[in-house]
């Protein structure tokens, strides 16, 4: 799996739209009409990488397996939901599951589909969500905080040091924000305390615009909005039309090109999320490559060679001798693995080598 990430927003901007694009399945039901998804649509989409196809077409495998990443459409949650109106428990719930958040807003005007506060106002829906889950991490971090001072009066210096920890970050999400940007300013002690209260607020979010087709060429006011707010925090925006997305995903390959060639686009929006997703969660991909299969893996940045190796199977980096490294660029150059071997670009790795985005290897494991 290379990673999991939840589809939120507030009821009707085009979460199960996108959801069903994205899965190409019609298995989120989309309609006009707040709550219509109540318990979390599960789906796994394979991620497009022009490089695995590329390496394909020189190795000529029996068989091509894309990485995949899987996406949670979310219920949407209204003004009030940290404390348990609409369906809030339960969504709040559902995005402690997740690793990163893909956060839709509505940016386009409809008077056909209704908006659950009547108007169309990206910033203000944006922090509607974000002050839900500011609320929720501050009732957890209260509680945990209460607990830990009244241990914390024996005189225990690490018991001190979380209550110093629970009452920085407190004070952070009083202010209403995120912590998510903010990681970096905190010390061990305090991430450690993020970490184990699974804050809502400490995971990475990439803003979703969705809009309407003339908005896809040009920013309207609604995105110029959501771009100056997500510069602050410093997230990502991706500009999708979920609208053209879904029908784009019910179209065969050929017809799919020619309906994005006469829109003008070179691709779905859809392959944006999806790279927004990885840089998110400084994921990168690396491929393996022989007769069989050509197939692409997906792990952290920094992963070290032993442990990409257990991603294939843990027989592999239990027995872990050494990797056979190809940069991928050098293969598309020289057109062939065995060209890249008589000319020395083909590199003996050992246990602490990290991995490179985009590296082909071969491991050699002995068990």
């Amino acid at each position: 799996m290379g990673f999991n990430c939840g589809i939120v927003g507030l009821p009707n901007v085009g979460k199960s739209t996108l959801f069903n694009a994205l899965t190409n399945t019609m298995k989120a039901e989309a309609a006009n009409y707040p709550f219509c998804t109540i318990e979390p649509n599960v789906g796994v989409v394979e991620v497009p990488d022009e490089r695995l196809y590329r390496i394909a077409e020189i190795v000529k495998p029996k068989k091509i397996t894309p990485t995949t990443i899987e996406f949670v459409d979310i219920a949407g949650l209204v003004r009030g939901a940290s404390k348990g109106e609409g369906l809030g428990n339960q969504f709040l719930a559902n995005i402690r599951g997740v690793d990163a958040i893909a956060h839709v807003v509505r940016c386009f005007q409809d008077e056909n589909v209704v908006h659950v506060d009547g108007s169309v106002d990206p910033v203000r829906d944006i922090e509607t969500i974000n002050l839900e889950l500011v609320m929720k991490d501050l009732e957890s971090v209260e509680k945990r905080l209460q607990k830990t001072a009244k241990q914390a009066k024996s005189g225990d210096k690490k018991l001190r040091a979380e209550v110093e920890a629970l009452e920085k970050i407190k004070g952070i999400l009083e202010e209403g924000k995120r912590i998510q940007p903010y990681l970096n300013e905190l010390g061990d002690e305090e991430k450690r305390v993020v970490r184990e209260l699974q804050l809502l607020t400490a995971k990475p979010v990439m803003y979703v615009a969705n809009v309407d087709e003339e908005g896809l060429f040009e920013d309207n006011e609604f995105v110029k909005q959501v771009k100056e707010y997500a510069r602050e925090e410093g997230a990502p925006v991706v500009k999708i039309c979920a609208k053209i997305e879904a029908e784009l995903s019910e179209l065969p390959k050929e017809e799919k090109e020619e309906f994005l060639k006469e829109l003008g686009l070179k691709e779905p929006g859809l392959n944006s999320v999806i790279r927004e997703g990885y840089k998110l969660l400084d994921l990168i991909t690396f491929f393996t490559a022989g007769e069989q299969e050509v197939r692409a893996w997906t792990v952290r940045k920094g992963t070290k060679a032993p442990q990409a190796a257990g991603k294939i199977h843990s027989d592999i980096e239990r027995g872990f001798i050494r990797a056979e490294v190809i940069k991928y660029e050098d293969l598309i150059r020289e057109g062939s693995m065995q060209a890249c071997k008589e000319k020395g670009l083909m590199r003996l790795e050992g246990k602490d080598y990290e991995v490179q985005d985009g590296d082909i290897i071969y491991f050699r494991f002995n068990v």
